[in-house]
């Protein structure tokens, strides 16, 4: 993975459109964030399961935003924004309290994923929404807390056991998006020392030629079986 203070510099640097073109994982799961709390009612509550950061609380500012996490994943992050501390396994809330629930790339880091979409089908009220994002073809991270990869049909497995209805799935780009995301992550083997000057080298063409490229050329893949993740969104009937 390519260096954080690296990656905030370049984030703080390059356009929006080039942003999404280099990581565009990131900039579906933050459209679809956005889209789902502009889509509640306001005052409603809605629980962030595995919140983090709370980084998406601004999106909620309307509704009753509970972040939630066991603080475990990322021993830089600042986890003082989180309204509770708890498992996702056994979550520390009465049954139908909740609206709404986001899920968003943490299923990976769970060791139960069944016992977590249980445990949020629990909490949420009858006809409450879930959004769900979960990776597919990515890095190991977090570690030793990442367990899991899921495909739409694993995803969907997991959802119907827990009772739960499928709304609407979709991938997060196809082959080319994926391949993208590989070119970026080339640069993350020539970090430390002397080898910056290989990824100095490298970077116009790694970090931003081949994924603009590759990025535009996703229209071609129409079948998306190769890709980073998927987004989606459930309700409790």
């Amino acid at each position: 993975m390519l260096d954080p203070r690296l990656k905030s510099t370049v984030q703080a640097l390059l356009p929006g459109f080039l942003l999404r073109a280099l990581d565009p994982f990131e900039a579906r799961m933050t459209d679809a964030t956005a889209e789902f709390a502009r889509s509640l009612p306001a005052g409603v509550r809605v629980l962030d399961a595995g919140a983090g950061e709370s980084r998406y609380a601004p999106l909620f500012s309307r509704q009753r935003y509970v972040a939630l996490d066991l603080a475990v994943g990322d021993a830089q992050w600042n986890y003082s924004g989180l309204d509770l501390l708890g498992d996702l396994e056994c979550l520390p809330l009465a049954d139908e309290t909740f609206d709404a629930a986001l899920n968003v790339v943490t299923l990976e880091h769970v060791r139960r994923p069944q016992a977590v979409i249980v445990e949020l089908a629990r909490v949420l009220r009858h006809g409450g929404r879930l959004l769900l994002v979960a990776p597919l073809e990515w890095e190991v991270h977090q570690a030793p807390h990442d367990y899991f990869r899921y495909t739409r049909h694993g995803l969907e497995h997991l959802l119907v056991n827990a009772g739960l209805q499928t709304i609407w799935m979709e991938p997060v780009g196809g082959f080319f998006w994926l391949m993208a995301r590989r070119s970026v992550n080339f640069l993350s083997f020539f970090q430390g020392g002397a080898k910056w000057l290989l990824f100095v080298i490298l970077a116009p063409i790694f970090g931003l030629l081949i994924p603009v490229i590759f990025y535009a050329a996703d229209r071609f893949d129409h079948r998306r079986d190769f890709t980073l993740g998927y987004v989606c969104e459930a309700s409790k009937p």
